[in-house]
């Protein structure tokens, strides 16, 4: 009678039941073990780029809040600037006005201190510029005429190069003959501000003292 261990066979398939059904389990666990590794990671990941958006999103709120108020300080110091320009130019033209003011005190007074004797003024009037006067008068010679603008010349106060607009002989009083009337045209200036008077500092001439200007007494007429 033959006999057959079947036992053996029943253990040797149960141990490669057994084997695979742990090779099973660790790729099984493997694989979670992965899953879980790559979940964590995504999650990880979502989490950081939460976080750097939050942060962008807070960086860009406090760019907006800085523009806003660099804005507000742009416009204060440009409405500033404004005002600054327009002090300025309010400080020039009261400046200009003094000096407008002074000017024709200073033109009077030297053309009063730059007459020579027997000449005399008949009008002042203002010309084609507000700087420019034009003088008419009357004087007894041409040296007197020639005094009175070499006087106003070398005073300072008034640009070389005075013009004659005219001059001629009119028949005046008996006791004084005959009188030249002159037309002479002058630029009034601040002294000092003539190129044509050499370097700076030089003093201008000294005054003539006058007479007053009075003209020149009539003859009685015969009876």
């Amino acid at each position: 009678m033959i006999k057959i261990n079947l036992l053996t066979v029943e253990r040797k398939a149960a141990k490669k039941k057994v084997i695979a059904f742990q090779s099973a389990q660790k790729l099984t666990l493997s694989c979670t073990l992965i899953l879980l590794v790559a979940g964590g990671g995504i999650a990880w990941r979502y989490w950081s780029l939460q976080k750097q958006s939050a942060q962008l999103d807070q960086d860009i709120s406090s760019a907006q809040q800085e523009t806003t108020r660099l804005h507000s300080i742009i416009t204060q110091v440009q409405q500033f600037e404004q005002r600054k320009t327009q002090l300025q130019q309010r400080v020039a033209l009261i400046e200009q006005l003094r000096r407008d003011q002074t000017g024709p005190v200073h033109m009077l007074d030297q053309i009063s201190r730059s007459l020579p004797p027997m000449l005399w003024l008949i009008a002042l009037k203002q010309g084609a510029s507000p700087a420019e006067v034009i003088v008419d008068g009357r004087c007894t010679t041409m040296t007197g005429l020639s005094d009175f603008v070499a006087n106003l010349e070398g005073s300072g106060f008034f640009k070389r190069g005075i013009e004659i607009i005219q001059s001629q002989t009119e028949t005046g009083p008996a006791t004084v003959g005959e009188l030249i009337r002159f037309s002479i045209k002058a630029t009034f200036q601040q002294p000092g501000s003539d190129p044509s008077k050499g370097a700076a500092g030089a003093k201008p001439a000294p005054p003539v003292t006058a007479p007053p200007t009075t003209p020149p007494p009539t003859a009685p007429k015969a009876g």
